[in-house]
C-alpha cells in the first residue's frame, strides 16, 4: 500500500470508528430513546431469561467503547501508517463496530433472530481479529493495549452476549416463561466454560489478549450468577453453573500461559544457568 493509501485508510477507519461508536451509543439509549433492555418487548432485559446477565454487567460496554475510540486514535497516528499490526486489523475492527451498531438497530426493530445472526457475525469477525493479533506482534506497549485489551474485552463479552441473545430469541419464539429451561441453561454454561478454555489455549501466545478475553467472559458469567442468585428468575442451579463457568473463564488464560512450551524452556534454561 502506498503512503497516500495508508493515510486514507487511517482516516476512514478513524472517522468510521467515531461514527459507529456514536451510533451504537445513541441506538442503545445513551442520548435518549429506547434502552436495549426495553427494546424488543424486554426480551434482552436482565430478568428475561435464565442466561441474561444482571444489569450492572453492561457497564463493560463503556470500557469497550473507550478502547475502540483509543484504537481509532492510535491507528491514525502518522507513525502507525505502515505498521503491520494496524494494517492487519484496523479494517476488521471497523467492520466489528459497524456490526455492533447494526445489532443495536435490529434489536430496536424487534428482529431478535436477525440480531442473533448479526451477533454471530460480530463474534466471527472478532475471532479473525484475534487470530491476526496472535500472528502479528505489537511494536510497543501502547499498541498492545489498544489492540489486545480492547479486542479481548470485546470478544469475551460478545461471546457471552451471544448465548444470552440466542436464549432470548428462543424464549420469545416459543413464548416460554423466563424461568424455564434449567437443564438447558446449565448445559449451555458448561459449553461456554469449555469455549473459554479453548480460546485461552488458542490465544496463549498473546497473554494480554488471552487474559482480557477471559476476564470479559468471567465478568459476563459472574453477573449471570448474581442475577440468578439474587434476582428474577431465581435459579440456584444456574447460579452455581454460571459461577463455576466464570471461575473457569478467569483461570483458564493463566493456566494456558503456565503450560506454554516456551515458558517451560525458559525455566529449564534458568535452572541450567544456575548450576
Amino acid at each position: 500500500m502506498s503512503a497516500a493509501g495508508d493515510r486514507i485508510h487511517q482516516a476512514v477507519v478513524a472517522v468510521g470508528a467515531v461514527v459507529a461508536v456514536m451510533g451504537a451509543a445513541w441506538g442503545s439509549g445513551a442520548f435518549g430513546g429506547t434502552n436495549i433492555a426495553d427494546a424488543a418487548g424486554g426480551a434482552l432485559a436482565a430478568d428475561a431469561t435464565l442466561l441474561a446477565p444482571d444489569s450492572p454487567a453492561f457497564a463493560i460496554w463503556s470500557v469497550i467503547y473507550v478502547g475502540l475510540v483509543l484504537f481509532a486514535i492510535v491507528q491514525a497516528l502518522p507513525s502507525r501508517a505502515a505498521d503491520p499490526r494496524m494494517r492487519a486489523v484496523s479494517w476488521w475492527v471497523l467492520v466489528s463496530m459497524v456490526l455492533n451498531a447494526v445489532w443495536i438497530g435490529v434489536v430496536q426493530a424487534g428482529w431478535l433472530w436477525v440480531s442473533v445472526l448479526v451477533l454471530a457475525a460480530l463474534v466471527a469477525v472478532l475471532g479473525v481479529i484475534a487470530a491476526r493479533l496472535v500472528a502479528t506482534p505489537a511494536s510497543n506497549v501502547l499498541d498492545r493495549a489498544v489492540t489486545e485489551v480492547t479486542v479481548g474485552l470485546y470478544l469475551g463479552w460478545s461471546a457471552v452476549a451471544t448465548v444470552a441473545n440466542v436464549t432470548a430469541a428462543g424464549r420469545d419464539a416459543v413464548k416460554a416463561d423466563a424461568g424455564d429451561g434449567t437443564v438447558w441453561a446449565v448445559v449451555v454454561l458448561a459449553l461456554v466454560a469449555a469455549l473459554a478454555a479453548i480460546m485461552s489455549i488458542a490465544l496463549k501466545w498473546r497473554p494480554t489478549l488471552a487474559v482480557s478475553t477471559g476476564l470479559a467472559m468471567a465478568w459476563g458469567l459472574a453477573w449471570i450468577a448474581v442475577g440468578r442468585g439474587s434476582g428474577e428468575p431465581h435459579d440456584i442451579a444456574v447460579m452455581w453453573a454460571a459461577g463455576l463457568a466464570a471461575t473457569v473463564a478467569f483461570a483458564a488464560p493463566f493456566a494456558a500461559l503456565d503450560f506454554r512450551s516456551d515458558r517451560r524452556l525458559e525455566s529449564v534454561d534458568l535452572r541450567t544457568d544456575g548450576d
